[in-house]
């Protein structure tokens, strides 16, 4: 089989909302590249992200609205060929005004995605998890929603809402912000940089559309266990950046390594190997299409 998803949107997208509805905890880790979504496929997560600060580190970028909505949709379309996995995407504030948002949803529907997220940060906006962060007015976000609304053309295409209000006007804000933003027509709820457990509880108390939590290292939220997000009834584990963070930290190291050394001689037990990649990647059933559609002869006389 080579290495493109063997399902159409629709039946991802079809998937997705049929995962979130049965109340069990999906498992998304955010992929670094097209390759790493295929991996997290075959290592039995249940769908794919990506993260809007991992897109703007691979581009040299800090995330804080410089990517556009073309450049994260080229994304977007690279990796949903190679997974048959829902992937979610990141989509920051919808790049500008509701008009803008909506055609990001249109742009992004075209990628292939099973849905996006819109936040309620000011543009440019920040990391989720630094301090400074400055919301929207909330009649504004609900334009964007709203925008974002009317531009879907697949109905099952999901439409999450972020909310960053948590540490600017603080959790009774946040939730009330959520449960406006779900009645403009969000289908599920990111609430960003939750500090404990007990304002998990008091979101999904008070908010009934299925639940993100976003389970970042280094940031304000702690790093929940799935055990204790199934028992808070959380529908979403988001570790939008762990692979990327593993990944970076194994080339600094392996950069300083060969420097030191001279050679990558003591590094090789933590390479992938040549013969993984290529079953990865699928080389035998490459090479056996190719043998089977060239591999003919013509009947005499034709």
């Amino acid at each position: 089989m080579l290495l493109h998803t063997r399902t159409t949107p629709a039946e991802r997208r079809r998937a997705f909302r049929e995962q979130l509805a049965s109340g069990r905890l999906l498992r998304m880790p955010g992929a670094i590249n097209p390759l790493s979504a295929r991996l997290i496929q075959d290592t039995g997560f249940d769908a794919v992200y990506l993260s809007g600060a991992v897109l703007a580190a691979d581009l040299g970028l800090p995330d804080i609205g410089l990517t556009t909505s073309a450049e994260i949709a080229a994304r977007a379309q690279q990796t949903t060929r190679v997974t048959d996995l829902p992937v979610l995407i990141d989509a920051d504030t919808g790049f500008g005004e509701p008009m803008n948002a909506a055609r990001t949803v249109q742009l992004l529907e075209d990628a292939g995605l099973a849905g996006l997220h819109l936040e309620d940060q000011v543009d440019p906006k920040r990391c989720g998890h630094l301090d400074g962060k400055s919301v929207v007015p909330r009649e504004e976000m609900l334009r964007r929603i709203q925008g974002a609304v009317h531009a879907r053309r697949d109905p099952d295409f999901l439409l999450m809402a972020r909310t960053d209000a948590r540490a600017v006007e603080g959790l009774t804000a946040a939730i009330d912000r959520a449960k406006a933003y779900a009645d403009a027509g969000a289908d599920a709820i990111f609430p960003e940089a939750l500090a404990d457990e007990s304002e998990y509880e008091a979101f999904r108390t008070a908010v009934d559309v299925p639940l993100l939590a976003n389970l970042t290292e280094f940031g304000k939220t702690p790093l929940l266990n799935t055990r204790a997000l199934e028992n808070l009834g959380y529908n979403i584990a988001l570790y939008p950046v762990t692979l990327w963070r593993i990944a970076m930290g194994a080339v600094e190291e392996g950069l300083r390594t060969l420097a030191a050394e001279g050679s990558q001689e003591s590094l090789l037990p933590r390479m992938q190997t040549r013969s993984r990649l290529y079953e990865l990647l699928g080389y035998e059933e490459y090479s056996a299409f190719d043998s089977a559609v060239s591999g003919f002869t013509l009947p005499p006389g034709t």
